[in-house]
């Protein structure tokens, strides 16, 4: 099982908006570890929403915030090539097709590029390179928006993973 990263009490401010970033993907994974591919696609009624559709969707959050958003690059695979007019939810309901391990090993590495790319960043009042709606925003709106995202998702994780297995904490 992953090991919760400790959040800095005495940090900087980047340190810990990073920490507790970090606190929240890890415990992504962790609702995710330990299931079967078919545990991970199971929903709740009415909802038809999975755990490996979320472990998708946060990878398409990670790469659409620092890769498009905050670095100006190109939209990386698989998101370049979605149809998002056709299946807007393309990454929640395609997930069913993957499976967890290699999701996860993705989720990881979609965590690399962004680390790399907020750990160049000047300070975190850098603003994006591409805004939204010409709306800017800079890293440290980034960060705490992050922090949001998953927090919000990690409760639909708890009660997915506890459906399916009864396992509860973090």
């Amino acid at each position: 099982m992953t090991d919760l990263p400790s959040i800095s009490f005495d940090g900087g401010e980047r340190q810990q908006l990073m920490d507790f970033l970090n606190f929240q993907r890890a415990v992504l994974v962790r609702k995710a570890e330990g299931l079967t591919d078919e545990q991970a696609r199971q929903s709740l009624a009415p909802s038809n929403l999975t755990l490996a559709g979320l472990v998708k969707h946060s990878i398409f959050v990670e790469d659409i915030w620092a890769v498009y958003r905050f670095a100006g690059q190109d939209m990386i695979e698989p998101w370049a090539s979605v149809d998002w007019d056709a299946s807007p939810d393309w990454e929640l309901t395609s997930a069913s097709e993957d499976k967890l391990t290699d999701l996860l090993d993705a989720l990881r590495a979609a965590w690399a590029r962004s680390d790399e790319i907020y750990a160049g960043a000047e300070s975190l009042d850098q603003p994006a390179a591409r805004p939204r709606e010409d709306e800017p925003f800079n890293l440290r709106w980034i960060l705490i928006h992050l922090i949001e995202e998953y927090a919000r998702h990690l409760g639909h994780a708890d009660f997915l993973r506890q459906s399916i297995d009864g396992a509860t904490g973090d």
